[in-house]
């Protein structure tokens, strides 16, 4: 493979939804470019894409795969990237790497939710979009009206370049509108035959060529002149004027084909090497400091790891894109993520499984890389003294979550350093050790997410597993004000232990003043603030520790461990052994002995004297909120919501967009369980979500009432 320069590089991203076609696409424009002399096809599990295991089993891409094409002298990278947002991070990794996106559909599904998923995607990123039409030889194909979804979905800047003429069975027959000629396969596909657009079509081409000269002509002065002048513009004049529509995002191109059989594909390829910006006309990325980093060969030799993964008879596979210089074989390279060496080995042009080494790879080309001893996904190396760095990848939250253990306990150590390594190849697989709840919880984008992780380890490691219901995490908070006083004594010969703290807790908010004095029965307490600790918690809100104790009661030095105690008793609440948070104490009294008082005797008193207060101020139970939004189909939306508040949602608005509607609302945690798999169900898979932690509320009554229960249950087990 020859070295391209940065104006001959496309870097494209191809999505769309589950069964839209990309892989079969990929697979002819594979077979288009040279790179294979066969096709292979989805069902017979030989496609250069689809070659994990776990892939061939589910008949779905799971993982983004990279390929290199050569055609009409350009290179173009293309990342095919998996259709279910289940794999979302896959393409937004690409969409982070990439300067185009395709999206394709299909003529008889049409506008799916896959498609407004990976429209988001994009359109998030700032990306041109070129929407592909696939499969228009399905017996239930229907071209217009799928291009009418797009129209209603996207706005008018979706734009029609080319439409089948007879789509169908014995679809053959493509207008192209911008060449101003029809397009006709023979059974095979590949090249097609020119012919003039017929008669009968004419008025339609002409009708929509017009509009698209005018579209052209008003992204250059000069084109608009001699459109005035002429009325009409050049096949190459047309081009040139959409290509500066299309990358400020105004105009969204319309090509169709029919991957399986190989029409429309040559086209689209020739069709991207004029239109898609190369690298050298894309936005430049910035570093973290916001310095364009410009796609310089001669520049210095800085590259980002975009995806790491471990591959059959390979081993680790880093790919990365060079973000300036050029890359050889055995260049010295800084990991100054992790500040560590790396010596490049080989380098490869890739295409799925196919692997082609190469000598260098230069600015703004993506390939791959073996053999790198401590590098990682996200991870840059750069040539020595240069310190570019760039932003991270940002994944959406996880919104699935399980508790994953070894079926056999002393497999435990070996599972983790398979779940670290996963995670690596897919960042959405969120993995974390919960000391509170004492479990592994393995997090991702929904059930077929974990249950291909799960496939994976056991298929491909061996490793037996076990999911479990996640615990929540829950907290304990208290809602009125308590005292308690608590002595710890003991004597056994020798010195002994002596400690003697009295306090208040209340509950904390942020701004609120502490009373001068406080009343509990009878008994008035006056407050005197000597100092004051604000402490904020690992698992969230503060602790606030108030020193208002006068006339040397308990000498200063003692107060560390008095916090020591309660920071013990903060960590299991005595309602259901969840974490405290937001509470202030405020130590105002206690007593010391000259000679037995020490820091163990002051832990204990503070631990002990907390414990009970904390009883006394009415505790009660909060459990975590998330704000989640559903992109649903309108006429599936009561369903929806009846589900929503069946699960003790609260609906917070609606916005209808075209024939979709945005559901927003906040649900507890503990009801978001298997949300994925019930909201699937509910729209047929039409439908998805997102979520996010929003805050800590108060539990119903009888939710609390059930908790406390259980965990009174958990104990008696456990004696």
């Amino acid at each position: 493979m020859k070295t391209y320069k940065a104006n001959e590089i496309k870097n494209i991203a191809l999505m769309g939804g589950s069964g839209s076609g990309k892989t079969t696409l990929m697979e002819a424009a594979l077979f288009e470019s040279g790179v294979i002399k066969r096709r292979g096809t989805v069902e017979a599990q030989n496609t250069v894409c689809d070659y994990f295991p776990v892939e061939k089993e589910y008949g779905y891409s799971v993982f983004s795969t990279v390929c290199n094409i050569e055609f009409g002298g350009k290179k173009l990278n293309i990342i095919d990237c998996a259709g279910s947002d289940d794999f979302c991070g896959g393409t937004i990794t690409a969409l982070n790497v990439t300067d185009t996106a395709i999206i394709t559909l299909t003529a008889n599904g049409g506008v799916e939710v896959g498609t407004q998923n990976n429209f988001r995607h994009a359109e998030n990123h700032h990306k041109p979009i070129v929407f592909v039409i696939n499969k228009l030889d399905h017996e239930n194909q229907n071209f217009d009206q799928a291009f009418e979804q797009l129209k209603d979905n996207f706005g008018n800047k979706v734009v029609l370049l080319q439409y089948p003429l007879n789509p169908g069975a014995g679809f053959n027959q493509i207008v192209d509108v911008l060449k101003g000629k029809l397009l006709e396969y023979k059974a095979e596909g590949g090249a097609p035959t020119e012919k003039d657009i017929p008669a009968s079509e004419a008025g339609k081409v002409e009708e929509l060529l017009g509009a698209l000269h005018e579209m052209a002509a008003e992204a250059d002065e000069a084109l608009m002149e001699k459109f005035f002048e002429e009325g009409t513009l050049s096949e190459a004049e047309t081009l040139n004027g959409l290509k500066k529509v299309f990358a400020e995002g105004d105009m969204y191109p319309v090509m169709c084909c029919c991957a399986q059989k190989d029409m429309g594909v040559r086209r689209l390829l020739d069709f991207l090497g004029e239109m898609a910006p190369s690298v050298a006309e894309a936005p430049a990325p910035k570093t973290t400091d916001g310095k364009e980093v410009a796609p310089d060969a001669a520049g210095p030799a800085s590259m980002f790891i975009f995806k790491t993964s471990v591959e059959p008879h390979i081993g680790e596979v880093n790919y990365f894109k060079v973000m300036s210089g050029t890359i050889h074989g055995a260049d010295d390279l800084q990991n100054i993520t992790r500040g560590t060496k790396e010596r490049i080995s080989q380098l490869y042009a890739v295409d799925g499984s196919i692997r082609q080494t190469i000598d260098e790879v230069v600015a703004g080309d993506i390939a791959a890389t073996v053999k790198l001893k401590d590098t990682r996904t996200g991870d840059i190396l750069n040539a020595k003294d240069c310190e570019y760095t760039y932003p991270a990848i940002v994944y959406p939250d996880p919104k699935y979550r399980r508790a994953i253990r070894p079926q056999t306990e002393s497999d435990s150590e070996k599972l983790s350093a398979l779940l670290t390594r996963m995670h690596e190849e897919d960042p959405t697989w969120i993995i974390e050790q919960s000391k509170e709840l004492r479990q592994t919880i393995v997090s991702g984008q929904g059930e077929f997410h974990l249950r291909t992780l799960k496939w994976r380890l056991e298929n491909n490691d061996k490793m037996m597993i076990v999911f479990d219901e996640p615990k929540i995490p829950y907290r304990e908070t208290i809602t009125k004000a308590a005292r308690a006083d608590y002595r710890h004594k003991k004597q056994s010969g020798g010195s002994g232990q002596f400690g003697e703290v009295h306090l208040i807790v209340e509950p904390y908010e942020e701004g609120a003043p502490v009373k001068e004095v406080y009343k509990f029965g009878s008994q008035e307490f006056k407050i005197s603030v000597k100092d004051q600790q604000e402490i904020p918690l690992e698992w969230g809100g503060k602790l606030v520790l108030i020193n208002s104790i006068v006339g040397g009661a308990i000498d200063a030095r003692f107060i560390p461990a008095i916090l020591k105690g309660i920071m013990d008793r903060i960590e299991q609440g005595p309602l259901t052994g969840s974490y405290a948070r937001d509470v202030r104490v405020i130590i105002y009294d206690g007593k010391m002995h000259p000679v037995d008082s020490n820091e163990i005797s002051f832990r204990l008193a503070g631990r002990n004297a907390f414990a009970e207060a904390f009883r006394n101020a009415n505790p009660k139970v909060l459990e975590p909120i998330y704000d989640v939004e559903i992109f649903v189909p309108s006429d599936m939306m009561g369903d929806v919501m009846s589900d929503v508040t069946g699960r003790r949602g609260m609906v917070l608005g609606m916005h209808t967009e075209k024939n979709f509607t945005r559901l927003q609302a906040q649900i507890p945690l503990k009801e978001m369980s298997s949300y994925s798999t019930t909201l699937s169900s509910l729209t047929g898979g039409r439908a998805s979500f997102t979520m996010k932690f929003h805050s800590y509320e108060l539990v119903p009554a009888d939710v609390q009432d059930k908790l406390i229960k259980e965990y009174q249950e958990s104990l008696k087990e456990e004696e």
